[in-house]
């Protein structure tokens, strides 16, 4: 993980992002100007089939899970669980019926991870180590448990391409207690070294935790070769609906965690001043689940794999070289790209800076033009000081974009750039 190899021509590749599209009732919607979405970093599309997943279950199979014994609700159950073995096989994870815990988004996946580990694992002085291109979901529950235990943060730094330097790694890993990292950056595209850190990690006893949130959507994974003890990824960057997230962890790693949230389904006994855990992964599933929601990912995992991962993998890479060269050759130095110059070394966003235009600006006239994407700091404030900017553009690729797209995204650039000038 962190180079990727040479990848055929857009048109070589074993699906049409054209007939994609067909699957998704968005891009069929009547529109002054045709869809160009390249915000699928911020939430993705989803296609009919994850839409009547979920319709199908609310108008035929709605009952809570794991409470009735009738057969409504055992089918509701079975259609749950059948979602949360398709989802840890898509991950490879080696007891998926144990080891995937579902949660509502990636933030409160690792918001469960902070909170567990601080309740008996770390402790004050305690080194957690993270980097500088974190989301605010893998740095702010790490502050706040900083804040009241009174552990202390350190930081991976990167280059000024945004790939992470690895020189010092041992000193800065040597006594951490906990290692989490992004797999792959939302801002700068970065696909990070997380295998080869997570192994020096453990050699000094470190539990290691995994943002795969821009991974899982477009790279293949396997958590048992990926070397972390925790992962945690979201549905709706994945075609599926918002609302639901999963944690994946190894067994000894989620049996030595206390729950993180207490109520119905998370308890095995409740005595008036007591309560015993249920078994995994229902310890750390408080409350009535997002039934629909699990089921709706079911289905996206299905669609994914149906493409192939690795298939959707070579197409985003493929885009993703189009995308630099047509902008770089069309801009030169008007456009400043954030991140890893070698298409090999990103995953599929580009963040940029135009001339001295505002990235609000930029996004509002490439809507005129029918062409989305994200202005702001992209929940990554401490990585934007670093870049030297208050917010960057982002445009972010997912399976139903092809060249026709980045060409949109071009020219309505110039047309910013015009406007502007």
């Amino acid at each position: 993980m962190g180079t990727l190899p040479e990848m055929p021509n857009l048109n070589e590749l074993s699906f049409d992002p054209k007939v994609i599209k067909k699957d998704f009732p968005i891009f069929s919607q009547n529109r002054d100007k045709p869809l160009v979405f390249l915000d699928s970093g911020a939430s993705s599309q989803r296609p009919t089939s994850v839409l009547d997943a979920m319709d199908d279950y609310y108008r035929t199979t709605h009952a809570n899970v794991h409470r009735g014994v009738y057969a409504l609700a055992e089918e509701a159950t079975n259609r749950y669980e059948a979602a949360r073995l398709k989802i840890g096989n898509f991950i490879g994870a080696p007891n998926p019926s144990k080891e995937i815990v579902f949660s509502k988004n990636s933030t409160e996946s690792l918001n469960l991870i902070a909170n567990s580990l601080g309740h008996g694992y770390l402790h004050a002085g305690d080194k957690v180590v993270l980097t500088k291109m974190e989301h605010h979901a893998n740095h702010v529950p790490w502050i706040m448990l900083a804040s009241y235990l009174g552990i202390k943060l350190e930081f991976i730094d990167h280059d000024e391409q945004g790939r992470l330097i690895l020189d010092n790694l041992d000193q800065t890993l040597d006594g951490a207690k906990v290692v989490s990292l992004t797999l792959a950056s939302n801002v700068l595209g970065t696909i990070t070294p997380f295998s080869q850190i997570a192994q020096v990690a453990h050699s000094y006893g470190a539990i290691v935790v995994g943002d795969a949130s821009q991974y899982v959507p477009h790279m293949p994974l396997n958590v048992k070769e990926l070397g972390a003890d925790l992962v945690a990824f979201t549905g709706h960057k994945m075609l599926g609906p918002t609302g639901v997230g999963v944690l994946w962890g190894n067994l000894k790693t989620l049996e030595s965690m206390p729950p993180f949230l207490g109520g119905g389904d998370m308890i095995a006994d409740v005595r008036l001043e007591s309560y015993t855990p249920n078994e995994l992964p229902y310890k750390f599933e408080a409350g009535t689940p997002p039934i629909a929601e699990v089921i709706g990912l079911g289905a996206a995992v299905d669609y994914l794999n149906n493409l192939g991962m690795q298939n959707i993998a070579n197409h985003d890479r493929a885009i993703m070289k189009i995308a630099l060269e047509k902008i770089n050759d069309r801009f030169g130095d008007t456009i400043k790209i954030y991140g890893p110059k070698d298409y090999k070394e990103r995953s599929g966003c580009i963040s940029f800076s135009f001339e001295n235009v505002h990235p609000h600006d930029i996004s509002q006239i490439l809507d005129l033009h029918g062409v989305c994407v994200r202005a702001g700091h992209h929940c990554a404030k401490p990585l934007m000081r670093e870049l030297g900017v208050a917010a960057t553009a982002r445009a972010s690729f997912h399976i139903y974009n092809d060249e026709d797209d980045v060409d949109a995204l071009v020219e309505a650039l110039a047309e910013a750039q015009r406007y502007f000038s």
